[in-house]
């Protein structure tokens, strides 16, 4: 995990087994059990991670986490030694390098209470277990950390397992833990002051650090200050702001002074590649939804505090952001309705992206694409849905066309009126238009816990197995297309991959009498495994309504799946023979949740095609046997 790129390009270094490896990128070179990752590049005790090079390549900074502490270090390549920066009871973390190589700053949060330890023992002396510790010496080890409050995992300021739950709830001990909670420092833990978290400054070379900003008693606000960037004189970071809709990324200048709000656009920033800074560090360029939230466009943003601008215009789509050493210019990969991925380059004062690589051929099918259409839909609790509507371009009056509704993955997902930035999603933008292409209409629905559209949205209640309140929104999309002029009701189908074949069996298995036919790539039928129709998992899964399945179904798994465990659809097709419901199948021995061989889904995207011709075209007669 966590792989980091040395800064000349010749080693890669990544985290394994809670160590820090490096393995050689160029080639031509030795190469050695080192440089292969065969042995830990890094040897500390702990557990290691959070490798960070400096801009010279010469040291790496990293975080040793100790269970109840937890150290930033620098490692030396030339000497191979380790120095750590005001090692202190206290857990230290997210190191970032000034743009000099001279400073490094990280966060620090209290060390762990011996409310949130778990005594192994009657006390003894020892570290805590890593890579480089033997099992003799963690048998040395007489207090450990709750795995679930220690440095990884909060404050260490909740409850815990505790000294007298180890012992085996000896007489009393309720009460006893009862009133140490209401003793300052037995299960809470702040620094002076009554703050819970720092943001400090050290120097390079000496190791001696500073603080240079702390949060405020209670905060609900700034609560950690995780991916934390130098940028210019500044330390930026993103926030969960309590009620808030959006991220937020805020700066807080080295010399000190409150946080600084940078994103005030309303809008998503869906990850760290979606961000990138000027070369002096000094400006942030962000992708977001901003002002148009159906699409990604680039923003910049001074990381001393200003007014955003938007600086891609026009009607695409626009992600990951890399300033050009020039600084006139940012990179960016672009997507449009009838553009797949390209680069572009996007003027640093703004305007339309002028594409540059590939130049797309005579055979590409662009006049064959339709411009998608947002249509907003209202699921049976009121919630608004956006959705995309692929529309064929030789209907005519009065005619009905078939229908197909797609439901992405994820379900952290957002579908666009566009090319995918998601390699699936990319594909499936293409499928819906080839179909669209065919002759259907094609309905592509940002249903529920998908992103994009708020907070709110993304972590909407009774979801998944809580319910599987998203469904009524398939079925809202399903009805508007049943309301539309140019679409035949009775001609209907639906396909989604992962958490979209989902959401294809639950259609089917629920509403047959508007489904026709689906096409469920690697989906969840069951919710856990418990086998119990009382259990509301088992309710809010497709199986539940096994016996209103009617409609034919096409079925793709590979069944070395990391994502969805094969049984999944294992399991289904005994339901499916055992009620003599007609399904087609492929199954992929040793393939993945997603094939990695183009062949695949060329056959895959081939035989859907011919399925869905058959019975949601032609709607033909449902044979008895399967395939």
């Amino acid at each position: 995990a966590n792989p980091e790129l040395s800064p000349d390009g010749q080693y890669v270094l990544y985290v394994k087994e809670n160590g820090i490896y490096r393995a050689r990128v160029a080639r031509g070179a030795a190469v050695t059990s080192m440089d292969t990752g065969g042995v830990p590049y890094i040897r500390a005790w702990g557990r290691n991670g959070s490798p960070r090079w400096s801009p010279d390549g010469a040291k790496i900074a990293f975080v040793s986490d100790r269970e109840n502490h937890a150290f930033v270090g620098v490692y030396d390549v030339r000497t191979h030694a380790i120095a750590y920066l005001s090692p202190s009871v206290d857990c230290d973390g997210g190191p970032t390098w000034s743009a000099n190589g001279k400073q490094l700053a990280f966060h620090r949060r209290p060390g762990t209470p011996f409310g949130n330890q778990v005594q192994s023992g009657q006390g003894g002396i020892g570290n805590p277990p890593g890579p480089a510790v033997s099992p003799n010496a963690a048998a040395l080890s007489g207090v450990r950390v709750n795995p679930a409050s220690g440095c990884s995992g909060g404050f260490g300021g909740g409850g815990g397992s505790g000294v007298a739950a180890a012992r085996g709830g000896e007489a009393g001990a309720d009460s006893t833990r009862n009133a140490l909670r209401r003793s300052p420092g037995f299960y809470s833990a702040a620094f002076p002051g009554g703050h819970t978290l720092k943001l400090m400054v050290a120097d390079a070379g000496t190791g001696d650090a500073r603080e240079f900003w702390h949060n405020a008693p209670r905060d609900s606000v700034f609560t950690s200050a995780s991916n934390m960037v130098w940028a210019g004189d500044h330390i930026i970071f993103p926030v969960t702001v309590p009620n808030d809709e959006w991220e937020r990324w805020y700066a807080v200048s080295v010399s000190g002074g409150d946080p600084i709000r940078l994103t005030t656009t309303d809008g998503m920033i869906e990850d760290a590649t979606a961000l990138a800074l000027s070369k002096d560090g000094r400006t942030l360029y962000y992708c977001t939804n901003a002002t148009d939230i159906e699409r990604r466009h680039i923003w910049a943003v001074p990381t001393s505090g200003g007014t955003p601008r938007r600086l891609s215009m026009g009607d695409g789509i626009e992600t990951y952001p890399q300033p050009l050493a020039s600084g006139k210019s940012i990179a960016v990969i672009y997507f449009g309705a009838k553009t797949p991925a390209s680069i572009a380059l996007v003027p640093a004062s703004g305007g339309a992206p002028k594409l540059v690589f590939p130049t797309l051929s005579k055979d590409f099918p662009s006049a064959a694409h339709s411009t998608p259409e947002i249509v907003l839909t209202k699921a049976a609790d009121g919630l608004e849905i956006h959705n995309q509507l692929f529309l064929p371009q030789d209907m005519k009056a009065g005619e009905k066309r078939p229908a197909l509704v797609f439901v992405h993955g994820g379900p952290a997902r957002q579908m666009l009126p566009g090319y995918h930035y998601m390699q699936f999603y990319h594909w499936a933008y293409a499928y819906n238009q080839w179909l669209a292409s065919q002759g259907y209409v094609v309905l592509s629905i940002n249903y529920r816990s998908g992103v994009g559209y708020g907070r709110r949205f993304r972590t909407a209640s009774n979801t998944q197995a809580r319910g599987n309140a998203e469904y009524q929104d398939v079925i809202a999309g399903a009805k508007y297309l049943q309301g539309r002029a140019d679409v035949d009701a009775q001609r209907i189908g639906i396909w989604g991959l992962s958490y979209g074949g989902l959401l294809t069996s639950q259609a089917l298995a629920r509403n047959s009498d508007i489904f026709v036919a689906g096409a469920d790539l690697a989906g969840v039928h069951l919710y856990g495994n418990q086998l119990d129709t009382a259990n509301l998992a088992f309710r809010s899964s497709a199986v539940a309504a096994i016996d209103t399945w009617k409609s034919p179904v096409f079925l793709v798994h590979g069944d070395d799946d990391r994502n969805v465990d094969f049984a999944q659809t294992v399991g289904l097709v005994q339901l499916l023979r055992a009620r003599n419901i007609y399904h087609e199948l492929i199954v992929v021995p040793d393939d993945l949740h997603e094939s990695m061989l183009h062949r695949n889904w060329i056959d895959t995207f081939d035989r859907m095609g011919v399925f869905f011709r058959r019975f949601v075209w032609d709607k033909s007669a449902v044979p008895t046997t399967s395939h």
